[in-house]
């Protein structure tokens, strides 16, 4: 009999992104809030005996195809060395989180592939360990093991638990995406934003939840990629007061329920997100 899971992979928005400052080794350290969304990718994972791993793709996003050894796979691969089991997957991916977008659509996929293979192998690490191994995928990857909405510290990986307000919002896409690495290497990245608290964010956004502090990469990316200017205009001639999210191209701003939006660009990807207090796997 097969032994098949179907599982979502929630996108995330930050809902401010600070750097505060960068460590020796080169990584930079924030303070942000990320927020998970109902923009989904799906993962179907079917059970192999044999130890061998493989990943395809049901649908893209994009018309580009996944790496030979995506996240996904890394993920499954490094689970699988930990925990010594002897069982592999045939991995099926829906790709519906757009590339290079700042909405974690990666890092999302290979979390919620070592939460499914856990149960799908029957194997259990120490969460200390499987969290370990996460943050060795990717410093998003742990906010997606987190089982909810969170302030984020350090890399990424330093996780407070938020109760933010459920909320509506508008995500648009750019055709074009950005490269993480560009915007973090530039000389003009502001690196020393004054640090901030919870109860900080808490006092001041009681009324303003979603319009605290600022994306301190956006400059950067805006210079970089023109389209994300285009759309945030795009939002203001809606009445909406947008910003980017993460290191990609992608801006949001909350949706009034009532509000039209006009027609964008026929190039952009345009969606009506809902806020989610917790990951759809929490407690896997």
């Amino acid at each position: 009999m097969k032994v098949i899971y179907d599982v979502p992979a929630p996108a995330k928005l930050n809902v401010f992104l600070h750097i505060v400052g960068r460590r020796a080794d080169g990584y930079h350290l924030i303070q942000s809030v990320f927020m998970l969304i109902d923009w989904c990718d799906t993962l179907h994972f079917e059970l192999r005996k044999d130890g061998q791993i493989s990943r395809s793709d049901l649908q893209r996003a994009t018309d580009s195809a996944l790496p030979a050894e995506d996240l996904t796979v890394r993920a499954a691969k490094a689970l699988q060395a930990a925990c010594g089991t002897p069982f592999g997957v045939d991995i099926s991916l829906e790709k519906r989180i757009p590339s290079q977008a700042g909405m974690g659509g990666g890092s999302s996929d290979a979390a919620s592939c070592l939460l499914a293979l856990q149960r799908l192998w029957g194997v259990e690490l120490p969460q200390k360990k499987l969290m370990a191994v996460a943050l060795s995928l990717g410093a998003d990857v742990p906010f997606f093991m987190f089982g909810g909405n969170a302030w984020a510290e350090g890399v990424g990986d330093l996780l407070t638990p938020m109760n933010l307000p459920l909320a509506d919002f508008v995500v648009v896409k750019p055709r074009s995406g950005l490269s993480t690495q560009a915007i973090f290497s530039s000389p003009r990245l502001k690196r020393d934003t004054e640090t901030a608290t919870i109860e900080s964010f808490a006092r001041e956004s009681r009324e303003h939840t979603f319009e605290f502090g600022c994306n301190d990469l956006q400059p950067i990316a805006e210079a970089l990629c023109p389209e994300i200017s285009q759309s945030l205009e795009w939002l203001l001639s809606a009445g909406l007061k947008g910003r980017m999210t993460g290191s990609g191209s992608a801006v949001f701003a909350r949706l009034p329920c009532d509000l039209e939006l006009p027609v964008a660009a026929s190039e952009w990807e345009v969606r009506k997100c809902r806020s989610l207090q917790t990951h759809p796997l929490a407690g896997w």
